[in-house]
């Protein structure tokens, strides 16, 4: 028996503890031999229940942002997370920002730091995109669209008022780029904002942007 090999087939993805008690199941004690391997360094527990291979079985192991719709869910990624991803704002993110229908959450973990926020539905489920990072990797990630929605409606104290103000945070707060956000599909913005929280902000926020 060779585990190493063995779980070499599940590097790329997250994997639950039951399919690792399956992978090991010609041991005496699988669990012990689960326990073992991640002592040694060959498994990463990302949570209770949840582990993925490290670099030792194979280089290619889950993308951050693949880990993050793992670790807790239901879940996109969003906020500053997506928003870089997409080109939106200028600064590289070391936390991967998700949303969930579930209560706010967050971990710190070896592998990085995922934060999640709580987000109602029907709202929730608007603007996510299915995104292929790799042949086995599939995330589910905002739109660029509803990323900054939902930056807009997850961060406290943001209310936009007037054009001026909504200009301020998306040009100097956000640094955001001007050619990026000329190019939103403002049609669909304003499709969502009956199930919007903070509608008032976005709407202002798209009347802003017709006028760059």
């Amino acid at each position: 028996m060779n585990p190493i090999l063995d779980l070499a087939a599940y590097s790329e993805i997250p994997i639950p503890t039951q399919v690792l008690l399956d992978v090991l199941k010609d041991y005496r004690r699988p669990y012990d031999k689960l326990m073992e391997l991640v002592q040694q360094g060959y498994l990463v527990q990302l949570r209770k229940g949840l582990y993925h291979t490290s670099g030792l079985v194979n280089p290619k192991i889950p993308e951050p942002f693949c880990i993050a719709n793992h670790l807790y869910g239901p879940s996109y990624v969003s906020q500053e997370a997506a928003l870089s991803y997409w080109g939106l704002i200028p600064e590289r993110v070391y936390t991967v920002s998700s949303v969930t229908t579930n209560s706010s959450k967050e971990y710190r973990i070896p592998t990085g730091t995922f934060t999640y926020t709580h987000l109602p539905s029907p709202y929730y489920s608007l603007g996510i995109q299915s995104l292929a990072l790799t042949p086995r990797q599939t995330i589910l990630i905002a739109s660029p669209e509803k990323a900054l929605c939902d930056k807009i409606v997850t961060t406290s104290g943001v209310n936009l008022r007037s054009r001026k103000q909504a200009i301020a945070f998306l040009l100097e707060d956000l640094r955001m780029d001007v050619e990026r956000l000329q190019g939103l599909d403002l049609r669909e913005l304003t499709s969502w904002l009956p199930s919007c929280p903070k509608k008032n902000s976005i709407q202002v926020m798209i009347n802003a942007i017709e006028d760059l």
